[in-house]
């Protein structure tokens, strides 16, 4: 938390302002309409500005929010943070009404792949071993298990990349450090990063990663979650064996009987 008061009213929250465009069109094609929504995450003015009318909740262990009162909840770019990411999901669909919305949108596993890699690899050859410096992050292939475990209905994960162009890795570290997304591991390492470390990591970075111009990359994956809260009104799967008409039928194909 401390990183991220730091970082408020920052002019570099740009890959929040990246999210609440994602969110904001993801509701555009949503033909409902929300009275009652909550914002959970650590920037409220910046997301409050793109939705004045909503609760806003700090995404604290235990959440701010009553029990079925909202009918929208974001969770704003803060899941990542999340000590128990299920029980944070659990926690917002006990806030939604029936047929409540959630979105969900945070850092996915690809982020930073190329600050991550050149740490570890300068940390290796001149240390000779590793410390923790970046939050394990979700796989998308993992996580829309974690909305049906949370008990949502319909759930959807997706993902998108969004990739920054930096004069030099140690502005890509500026940032981060302006956003108030740098190492708050519980195992980090309690004092400054070693220069002739960070100077390595900054070569391997330019060697690997630069283009002609010599700037570099920093990737960022943005994971969307999307489920909302258990209705009679919802559609319902059909009962195993209940088709009246066989697949080939549909397709327009013939049947091929598979040999005993």
């Amino acid at each position: 938390m401390r990183h991220r008061r730091r970082a408020a009213g920052s002019e570099d929250l740009f890959l929040h302002r990246a999210a609440i465009e994602e969110i904001e069109d993801r509701l555009s094609l949503v033909n409902k309409s929300f009275t009652a929504p909550l914002v959970i995450g650590g920037f409220p003015d910046l997301w409050r500005s793109a939705f004045p009318d909503a609760a806003q909740a700090e995404d604290a262990e235990t959440l701010n929010a009553g029990a079925g009162a909202h009918d929208l909840v974001i969770h704003a770019l803060a899941l990542h943070w999340a000590d128990d990411p299920v029980g944070q999901l659990i926690q917002a669909r006990r806030a939604l009404r029936p047929d409540g919305l959630f979105l969900g949108v945070f850092f996915g596993g690809r982020t930073l792949h190329e600050l991550r890699s050149t740490l570890a690899q300068a940390e290796s050859d001149l240390r000779g071993g590793l410390s923790p410096r970046v939050a394990p992050m979700g796989e998308i292939r993992d996580l829309g298990a974690l909305l049906q475990r949370a008990g949502f209905a319909l759930p959807v994960a997706d993902s998108f990349t969004l990739t920054a162009s930096y004069t030099d890795p140690l502005a890509v570290m500026r940032d981060l450090r302006a956003m108030g997304e740098t190492n708050a591991l519980s195992a980090r390492a309690r004092h400054f990063t070693r220069r002739d470390v960070i100077a390595r990591a900054c070569e391997i970075y330019i060697e690997t990663f630069a283009d002609a111009e010599g700037r570099v990359p920093a990737t960022f994956e943005f994971i969307t979650l999307t489920g909302w809260a258990p209705a009679d009104s919802q559609p319902k799967p059909l009962r195993p064996g209940s088709a009246a008409t066989r697949l080939a039928e549909a397709l327009g194909t013939r049947e091929t009987p598979l040999k005993d």
